[in-house]
């Protein structure tokens, strides 16, 4: 049994990002379907208020249970060292001799936290990183905005990361392809032709308050707002133009009554994402309970057409829900026009929605097979041990750059 230990981010401290919990949730699921002994391991930011603390920890450790990581999640906290490291000064939910112990054994470290340290990761044999964020890292890496230390392995969810595609680096390693996972056990499909609403559960800001707006930006002529409120509010005339009920969750902040005015006067739906999708499990049931979804991506995938699917999408196909999201450039097996289709205008939009509502039950049934045929945790997963636990570290692995 391979020992495996997750390292995802900002999960504790985010209790209120339901589908943020998801996207790691769906590596620790897999893995465990294969038989892996996972651990969870991550950074704490504690804060001067012992009570709110206390009750995040408390939140954390209960989802864990609920989840089957119940003592097996470890969370640390650091004080930060003149060099910039982050080492471990005090690991909560766990003793630190049992801890440490569970490092030196572990057969890999799959890391999500861009910013861990090389001190952290020698503490493994071997270590490989999952880029969720396929362009944006390696721009950011580019530029020297976030600096990512040398991982034995490096995987990546983007089709066009180290290809002769990108429009970006690939900042000298070795990308490994991989599709973001769904855990299919854990997302049934669940069908009812009388839901209303197209829906979508999403940050309006890159931070998730007004104000803490997310620049892309080299500092030499490259910047733009790179926030989701500027790919909705291009397609804000959108419930205008069509029958289909238009409903968004978004994660939105004390400034932002005039946007939400905005998207209400022209015929959204607007619910806060806390009050419908603030848990892992009012998440799940908010996508279930959605006629499909539509939604729009921020503006670096178009401009960096890396072909990028949202895990939140994968959620919604899984649940046999049809999905119509922006397209994000040519993919090599992405499908378009049955289940899930892409649209780059707000009149492909609409035909799509069409389409969908045209023939539901066709449309619900093929978006759980696209979820089955190429986004199924398990394949992913073993396809990830197979490559990190199998591979000799810093060998060439240019026969594993495509997966097709």
């Amino acid at each position: 049994m391979a020992v495996v230990v997750l390292s995802p981010c900002n999960v504790a401290n985010f209790p209120e990002g339901g589908g943020h919990f998801w996207v790691y949730m769906q590596y620790a699921q897999g893995l465990r379907r294969l038989g892996c002994d996972v651990y969870w391991l991550e950074h704490f930011d504690r804060s001067t208020d012992a009570n709110r603390d206390a009750a995040l920890l408390s939140t954390f450790f209960e989802r864990m249970e609920c989840y089957g990581l119940g003592g097996k999640a470890i969370l640390y906290t650091s004080r930060s060292q003149p060099r910039g490291d982050r080492e471990p000064d005090e690991y909560l939910g766990m003793p630190r001799f049992e801890a440490e112990a569970i490092w030196r054994r572990a057969d890999l470290l799959l890391n999500f936290h861009y910013a861990a340290t090389e001190a952290l990761l020698s503490r493994f044999r071997r270590t490989a990183l999952v880029d969720i964020d396929p362009g944006l890292l390696q721009f950011w890496m580019g530029v020297g905005q976030l600096r990512v230390p040398y991982h034995d392995f490096h995987f990546t969810i983007g089709e066009t990361v180290g290809t002769p595609r990108a429009r970006f680096p690939d900042c000298g390693r070795d990308w490994i392809h991989i599709r973001p996972p769904i855990c299919l056990e854990f997302w049934p499909p669940v069908y009812d032709a009388d839901d209303e609403a197209f829906t979508t559960v999403s940050s309006w800001w890159g931070a998730g308050k007004a104000g803490e707006e997310s620049w892309v930006t080299d500092g030499k002529g490259i910047s733009y707002d790179n926030n989701k409120r500027i790919s909705f509010l291009e397609f804000v005339d959108l419930p205008q133009r069509t029958n289909q009920v238009l409903e968004l969750a978004l994660y939105l902040g004390d400034g932002d009554d005039g946007d939400r005015q905005v998207l209400e006067s022209h015929g959204w739906r607007i619910r806060h994402s806390r009050e419908v999708a603030g848990t892992p499990a009012a998440y799940q049931s908010y996508v279930q309970r959605s006629r499909g979804e539509f939604s729009c991506a921020k503006p670096s995938c178009m401009r960096f057409q890396n072909a990028w699917i949202s895990d939140r999408t994968l959620c919604y196909l899984a649940s046999g829900k049809p999905a119509v999201v922006q397209d994000t450039g040519p993919s090599s097996f992405l499908p378009n026009g049955e289940g899930l289709f892409r649209f780059a205008t707000a009149g492909q939009a609409v035909e799509a929605l069409a389409a969908v509502n045209a023939d539901y039950g066709r449309h619900c049934r093929a978006a759980r097979e696209i979820a089955e045929a190429y986004f199924d945790a398990r394949p992913i997963c073993e396809r990830i041990l197979n490559v990190a636990l199998c591979g000799t570290i810093g060998e060439s692995r240019e026969h594993l750059r495509v997966e097709t």
